[in-house]
């Protein structure tokens, strides 16, 4: 047990009292300062008007939060929330009393779909060019993914299957079983691929759409992989050849390689 990193740290930044303020809540925030940066530079570098960033940024905020707590409440805990109906989108649990707890479980398969959703209408109503804005934020969603894992670390949450690497994690606040620490291995892949993307970017000969198909080959690729080694987030997964995250990723994978192939063939 020596060998491995004991792993049990305060989620909780700061207790107000009536409020937590959370590592995770830190670094989800984070994930889209740091995105809105790059989104910025894209908007100068394109000669797009910089002053829709303001409104972009809440299409984003609002299409990530609705749809990432629709997909974990619909495909991870559907037996709990199909009684409790409005606390999936209400940070309150009613029962057995009323307490604010925030948002305990957003799905990234759910924050996709979300976002996607978001920027289509974004584009419809800014009357701006839809391959190009979902290019634009695709090159920055591994760069918010990896900060969200980063915060799922903090919370001891997502957590990998035992182990005996010597770089294993005992996440003390579940038990004494040294795991994979996957959330570290998202991160990490996560960060590759925005540096991937953003080198294929910055070539600027690349069809609309490319990027987009690029982003959701390579992102949900590792995300297929690393499931191998992840801990079943829910009871049922148990049963499973492949888990839930696994099955949602296979659709991911597929639209890229035809946003990739649209793409080549736009450039040419």
């Amino acid at each position: 047990m020596l060998n491995y990193i004991i792993w049990n740290p305060d989620g909780i930044l700061i207790d107000f009292g009536f409020y937590q303020l959370r590592w995770y809540s830190i670094l989800f925030g984070l994930g889209f300062v740091l995105g809105y940066q790059f989104v910025k530079w894209r908007f100068k570098r394109d000669e797009v008007n910089v002053k829709l960033l303001d409104n972009l940024a809440v299409y984003l905020v609002v299409g990530t939060i609705i749809g990432a707590r629709l997909g974990h409440c619909i495909f991870y805990d559907w037996d709990y929330y199909q009684n409790h109906l409005l606390e999936i989108l209400l940070p309150f649990s009613f029962s057995p009393s009323f307490e604010f707890i925030g948002y305990r479980g957003l799905a990234s398969h759910g924050g996709g779909v979300g976002v996607i959703i978001a920027l289509l209408i974004f584009a419809r109503v800014e009357k701006i060019s839809k391959m190009w804005i979902l290019d634009t934020i695709a090159l920055v969603i591994p760069l918010a993914a990896a900060s969200i894992r980063l915060g799922n670390l903090m919370n001891s949450e997502i957590i990998g299957s035992p182990t005996n690497v010597s770089w294993a994690f005992i996440f003390q606040s579940i038990d004494n079983i040294p795991r994979h620490p996957t959330q570290l291995y998202e991160a990490l892949s996560y960060l590759l691929i925005f540096g991937i993307l953003f080198w294929l970017d910055k070539k600027q000969k690349l069809g609309k759409g490319f990027i987009l198909g690029a982003m959701l080959v390579l992102l949900f690729t590792a995300r297929f992989f690393i499931e191998f080694v992840k801990a079943d987030q829910t009871a049922f997964e148990a049963d499973m050849v492949l888990n839930m995250g696994q099955w949602l990723s296979i659709p991911y994978f597929i639209i890229g390689w035809v946003l990739i192939l649209v793409g080549v063939k736009r450039k040419n």
